[in-house]
């Protein structure tokens, strides 16, 4: 678009090295794909009040809560939900300039969206944890009843059931639920994060 070349984004003094250095804790966001049902939420829940209490800056961004907002303008089709991913991208990479650990929770479910945040974040500041639970397991959960309505036809294009969920092949990280506690799984992500919070004291 034309009118793009009359934009020119404007040079802060203050950036994300200094906030870093005065939070004490580098900034980056932690990426939670998988199913719906899968307990993507309720790791990332746990996993940002664990980084809280040892005084991280964090930040939270769930789908729906997301969704009943800044995005209650897109629907599901494939357009959308790539739209709506974007979006969320762009949100995180501010927050993480704004010297926040983004905890963000998504189904993003295909590999061609999950690179594009990638390369929005910029790869250096993005944590993908893979949270791996069967689809079997999700729907015997169905904690939302989304499940069930979309095996009645209710809802379309319902990742899993009538639209595809792409595994990833290299996360950071692979939580299986189905095999692990939830204790040990936050420990397990919460102690890969400490190496990445850590800033050179100059």
């Amino acid at each position: 678009m034309k009118e793009m070349e009359n934009i020119i984004p404007h040079d802060f003094h203050i950036g994300k090295k200094e906030r870093n250095k005065l939070n004490g804790h580098k900034s980056f966001v932690v990426w939670f794909t998988g199913l719906s049902g899968s307990g993507k939420s309720t790791l990332a829940n746990k996993v940002e009040h664990e980084l809280f209490e040892q005084g991280i800056k964090t930040f939270s961004l769930d789908g729906d809560n997301v969704r009943k907002g800044l995005n209650n303008n897109l629907g599901f089709s494939a357009e959308d939900r790539q739209e709506n991913l974007r979006r969320i991208a762009e949100v995180a990479k501010l927050l993480v300039e704004s010297g926040s650990v983004v905890i963000a929770s998504f189904i993003s479910p295909l590999e061609k969206d999950r690179a594009m945040i990638k390369k929005i974040i910029e790869g250096e500041d993005f944590v993908e944890v893979f949270v791996n639970t069967s689809l079997e397991e999700c729907e015997r959960r169905d904690v939302k009843g989304l499940y069930k309505k979309a095996r009645a036809g209710e809802i379309k294009n319902f990742t899993g059931v009538d639209a595809p969920y792409e595994t990833p092949e290299n996360p950071d990280i692979e939580i299986k639920t189905e095999e692990e506690n939830l204790e040990d799984a936050i420990k397990r992500i919460v102690l890969h994060l400490q190496d990445k919070l850590k800033i050179s004291v100059q």
